[in-house]
């Protein structure tokens, strides 16, 4: 995980959202990360984040089995080119892949495959350099969107 995070804090104009217990945040939130586009360092009111690292199961998420100590999972926003690129099928088709818990492995988000989303448990040496590529990507993507 610090490989990426490093990674993703190189990148110029990013904001990381990263709640702290105790924070005003909600408690399910905390201990995860949300990257976003924001060179003024002000969580954008209309966006989402375009990754996110997440440490735990969410309410209604629990098909990648992160409750289990040391699981984790990076989430990036891809869009559809990308997606049908990267995982071979389009976000909108029903899909093959159904073990949203496999370690390093990019498959589409369990939630949010239709729009656009990946998701890799526990990236590892098969996946860390195409997660890298994808970060930067959704990264300069959310650039684009924002200063348009």
């Amino acid at each position: 995980m610090q490989r990426l995070l490093e990674t993703v804090r190189s990148f110029d104009g990013v904001l990381e959202l990263a709640p702290l217990p105790g924070s005003a945040f909600p408690e399910v939130s905390w201990g995860d990360h949300f990257f976003y586009y924001a060179p003024d360092g002000t969580v954008p009111a209309r966006r989402q984040p375009y990754a996110t690292i997440v440490t735990k199961n969410y309410p209604g998420d629990t098909s990648s089995g992160l409750d289990h100590p040391g699981r984790w999972r990076l989430n990036i926003h891809i869009g559809a080119s990308a997606f049908v690129e990267i995982v071979g099928e389009h976000p909108l088709d029903t899909g093959t892949h159904t073990d949203h818990s496999r370690a390093d492995t990019v498959l589409p988000h369990p939630l949010y495959r239709s729009q656009g989303w990946i998701a890799i448990v526990d990236p590892g040496p098969r996946t860390l350099p195409i997660a890298e590529d994808l970060l930067r990507r959704a990264h300069d993507d959310a650039r684009r969107r924002s200063d348009s």
